[in-house]
């Protein structure tokens, strides 16, 4: 049996699924490279799937690329380049430290832009159901019109208006029936991209590019949704309200939150720029150490990065290493893995079987470290 935290419940309960588990993870706006936040965050959802192929299942994983966004635009117009060409570049550098950490692909990985017809007719079906409201050039979701909306992420509506605003999102805009309702579609600021649809020309919102994106992949219904803490309001919220308006079918069976990664107390971001990169420690360290060192906290903790980590899990390889092969602490492992993806546990069955003697490259795979 396998046990899971989920963010809507607020326990650990157990897992089940068909032989077939879909898993949906938000993934990067690429703008800038990759940091230790994203790489904590993916690598959680790794060690996911290798268990789940481990027990017999198959995964559908998708992780999508947010490449029409606000901070995509605003960055690649300050660098003169075009939003796009800006989006190829960061996402190859994205795939490369992943593929250099040993994570596996995902099954799919669509582009927003990919979705733009999806996207409008979602914006359609919304409208016409009256779930979505066109004033002043730009389309709303009516959150007042879900009966499920709050029931992600718990929070009242005080807590609900100051992540939003935390998030970005306008809670001043005059144009709204409520200002918790979400922007499904808006005018393009000019030099940004534009489509057309039938309420007007511009672009999409954030939030609806991923419920189109996972309607599109991967159904109706999802097994998993993953994603960092920081997106369970007022992204999650909004996606999960506008999948259940659109199909009337329960969006997620679990949702599995990764806790922030931060320095010195202050959660490792772009805006505030206290970023430690993945290439900057991969043009110094072995892939596999780095790997390791992000693999000791439980992915529910919020901790903070330090150099000693990186140390530590240097001689932590090499003790692993010198036990030789072997399938040692392989059953603890799973045993870990299946207990909320117990990380921490699962490293210290390892240690106690390779100071044993006992070759321990089997169990370390699972974990996706390569000895």
């Amino acid at each position: 049996m396998m046990r899971l935290y989920d963010t809507a419940r607020r326990r650990v309960v157990e897992f089940t699924a068909e032989q077939t588990v879909t898993l949906y993870v938000c993934g990067i706006t690429p703008y800038d490279t990759t940091h230790l936040g994203h790489a904590a965050t993916y690598l959680t959802y790794d060690v996911l799937q290798r268990r789940l192929i481990d027990r017999g299942h198959e995964v559908r994983y998708v992780r999508n690329i947010t490449d029409v966004d606000d901070d995509l635009l605003r960055v690649a117009a300050e660098r003169g380049v075009h939003y796009l060409d800006l989006a190829w570049g960061q996402a190859g550098r994205f795939d490369r430290d992943m593929e250099a950490l040993n994570l596996l692909p995902p099954w799919a990985e669509p582009r927003a832009t990919s979705a733009i017809g999806n996207i409008r007719g979602m914006i359609d079906t919304l409208l016409a159901r009256g779930n979505a409201y066109l004033a002043d050039g730009s389309v709303y979701f009516d959150v007042a019109t879900s009966s499920t909306f709050g029931q992600l992420s718990h929070l009242d509506r005080d807590e609900m208006r100051q992540r939003a605003a935390q998030s970005g999102e306008d809670l001043h805009d005059p144009a709204k029936r409520n200002p918790l309702d979400v922007v499904l579609w808006k005018p393009s600021a000019a030099g940004e991209p534009v489509w057309e649809s039938r309420w007007g020309s511009g672009r999409p919102g954030w939030h609806i590019e991923c419920s189109a994106l996972a309607l599109r992949e991967l159904g109706p219904t999802i097994d998993l949704h993953g994603g960092g803490q920081d997106l369970i309001y007022p992204h999650h919220e909004a996606v999960q309200a506008q999948c259940e308006a659109m199909t009337s079918a329960p969006f997620v069976r679990y949702w599995l939150h990764q806790a922030m990664v931060g320095i010195d107390g202050v959660k490792m971001s772009k805006s505030t720029g206290n970023l430690v990169f993945v290439a900057d420690l991969l043009a110094t360290h072995e892939p596999a150490a780095v790997r390791l060192a992000l693999s000791v906290h439980h992915y529910r903790q919020e901790w903070d990065w330090n150099d000693q980590l990186l140390v530590d899990a240097t001689e932590r390889l090499a003790g692993w290493r010198s036990a030789g092969p072997g399938e040692g602490a392989l059953d603890e492992v799973r045993a870990a893995l299946d207990e909320d993806l117990d990380l921490p546990a699962a490293v210290a069955a390892i240690d106690r079987a390779a100071a044993a003697g006992q070759g321990v490259d089997r169990a370390a795979d699972l974990l996706g470290i390569a000895l």
